[in-house]
């Protein structure tokens, strides 16, 4: 799934990663290191294999894409995707895998900006929703999101909401 182009919002400008693009990659695993490191990235560095692979593997990967987001020169944002469908509805989903948003422009719209420049492409190629995972206790970002018109997922009330298990390989 191709999005298009890049919206300018305020002082930012949203744009799809193009992945052949040098600068773009760079700036992929700066923001990614950024977040590793936080607590709620996990506290570590990226390891030196995600460091020199991830963008070609995303490259690669079918229907992986990423959003950036500027602040003049400067990445201050990013949002790594996956295409998914959606039994249920038998429609294209989007699946947000990662959020990021520099420090240094916390609190400017970045993460605002970048969910509603995928909002609105993702609605264009017939998505029925975008779905995304995210800690509890990270009050930030889950403000963020509801912000943007995210919500818990719960299929009814009675059986509670959806909770995100993992299981190593």
């Amino acid at each position: 799934m191709m999005l298009s182009g890049c919206d300018i919002a305020t002082d930012l400008k949203i744009c799809l990663a193009n992945y052949d693009e040098l600068e773009h990659g760079k700036a992929i695993i700066a923001l990614m290191e950024e977040y590793a490191l936080h607590p709620f990235g996990g506290g570590e560095p990226l390891a030196d294999r995600c460091r020199s692979e991830l963008v070609p593997t995303l490259r690669a990967f079918p229907g992986a894409f990423s959003i950036l987001a500027y602040r003049g020169e400067r990445a201050v944002g990013l949002v790594n995707c996956f295409s998914g469908f959606s039994t249920f509805l038998c429609k294209p989903l989007i699946n947000i895998h990662d959020v990021i948003v520099s420090e240094s422009a916390r609190g400017l719209g970045v993460c605002t900006a970048m969910l509603d420049f995928l909002a609105k492409e993702a609605k264009a190629k017939g998505c029925c929703k975008l779905t995304l995972e995210v800690l509890q206790k990270n009050y930030t970002a889950q403000a963020a999101y509801r912000k943007t018109g995210f919500k818990p997922y719960a299929l009814d009330e009675e059986f509670g909401q959806a909770e995100f298990w993992q299981r190593y390989l």
